[in-house]
């Protein structure tokens, strides 16, 4: 009688030592969780992996996670060291964009991050390509492929020459999910050196004026303009939004001296600024 009692009870403890061991398990640990793979780039030995939040590249601000996985061991590499160099080609010419360096992410062990700012696409996605440069135990690879850009629904990036005749590239990078609400507006502004190199541009100011073009042009009170932050190197101000729909984030770029390089104060005469970020939710 008593055999029949004490099997269930062994099954059991069995049971909670294996969940145990599993819940203790780090190698199951997901550290993509919660992105969407891209596109995955082979080279040999190696697979690149390409992660966001959305699946895709777009026009604008792209948050981009990397892992690199040894094909030989199917594990992920914590130790290499990984840059990139994304060019669009065109008709008679070819450009890169701006973009960051890749660096480890925080609290990750195979998990590397950086952006890239798309500033145009074609209309099917086409155009562009990504070399990925990348180091492991002191020797380096390359790989080149290519991605494809889609162009987002609104203006969330705009490219344009100033009076000082220097271009710039300036992307919306938050909010990326807009409520009726004083937002946190953050920004990146870049100068085009050459076709292949975009630094950033520091102390700035870029005065913000909000519009709904299709409620009488009406603005919001509390915004704020924005203004360069040395330990990112973005842009932050203040964006309210008063009501959810389409609003033209109407802007004026300001050197470091005050003088305006682009864009135009909004009036009864002038209804939006000819330099502007668009937003809708």
């Amino acid at each position: 009688m008593k055999l029949k009692y004490i099997l269930p009870i062994a099954f059991i403890a069995l049971f909670f030592s294996c969940s145990t061991d599993d819940d203790n398990d780090t190698s199951t640990i997901n550290e993509v969780e919660g992105l969407e793979l891209i596109q995955t780039i082979s080279n040999g030995n190696e697979t690149i992996e390409l992660y966001n939040e959305k699946g895709l590249f777009e026009t604008g601000y792209n948050r981009i996670s990397l892992r690199l996985k040894d094909n030989t061991t199917d594990s992920y590499i914590e130790d290499a060291t990984l840059s990139w160099m994304p060019m669009m080609q065109m008709p008679t010419m070819q450009h890169s964009c701006p973009k960051s360096t890749i660096s480890k992410a925080l609290g990750k062990d195979t998990v590397y991050e950086g952006f890239i700012i798309y500033q145009m696409t074609n209309e099917d996605s086409s155009g562009w390509s990504l070399t990925i440069n990348y180091n492991i135990d002191d020797t380096d690879y390359s790989v080149t492929e290519t991605i494809s850009v889609w162009q987002y629904e609104n203006q969330n990036t705009a490219s344009f020459i100033g009076s000082d005749d220097s271009r710039y590239i300036l992307a919306l990078v938050e909010p990326k999910d807009p409520s009726i609400a004083v937002n946190e507006m953050k920004v990146g502004l870049f100068k085009m050196q050459d076709i292949m190199t975009f630094p950033v541009v520091e102390d700035y100011t870029i005065a913000l004026d909000p519009r709904m073009p299709g409620m009488g042009n009406h603005s919001s009170p509390n915004n704020t303009d924005l203004t360069f932050n040395n330990a990112d190197n973005f842009y932050y101000g203040d964006l309210s939004l008063t009501m959810t729909g389409y609003w033209k984030l109407n802007l004026k770029l300001m050197n470091a001296n005050g003088e305006v390089l682009k864009g135009e104060d909004v009036t009864e005469e002038n209804e939006a600024s000819s330099l502007y970020l668009e937003l809708e939710f």
